[in-house]
């Protein structure tokens, strides 16, 4: 009987998985990689590892999307290459910083607040480095 609301609760998680590939904010691949690692662990890996394997790809992929698409959509807006590199470098140390604290909802929160925080320091430090009469015309 266990077994069997366990398989339901990792379905549902699953299906709330599929829904955070499309709505951002919601954990996608790492929802379904996660739910998929405890049925495996409850099962003693009977099913075969090509499901796990796959998933985890697909993480990757999807964390290299998300992150590529952040420094392009910083690019068109006007960030300086100092802010999108920061933005970069602060999502990938939020993302493996948070993972061992809160494996499920780290890493996004750890992508979010790391490139918000890394674009900052960028920019921050680009401007820094601009003359005086050049940040003024910034600012503006």
């Amino acid at each position: 009987m266990t077994l069997v609301i366990l398989y339901w609760v990792l379905i549902a998680t699953m299906v709330v998985g599929v829904i955070g590939a499309v709505v951002p904010g919601i954990p996608g691949p790492s929802l379904i990689l996660a739910a998929i690692l405890v049925w495996c662990i409850v099962t003693k890996f009977a099913i075969p590892l090509l499901p796990l394997g796959l998933i985890f790809v697909a993480l990757i992929l999807s964390a290299l999307v998300e992150w590529l698409g952040s420094y392009w959509g910083a690019k068109q807006v006007g960030a300086s290459k100092w802010g999108q590199w920061g933005m970069f470098a602060g999502m990938a140390l939020g993302f493996f910083g948070l993972m061992p604290a809160l494996p499920i909802g780290g890493p996004i929160a750890g992508v979010l607040l790391g490139g918000l925080l890394g674009g900052f320091v960028g920019e921050y430090l680009y401007r820094s480095n601009l003359p005086t009469n050049e940040r003024v015309k910034t600012a503006g």
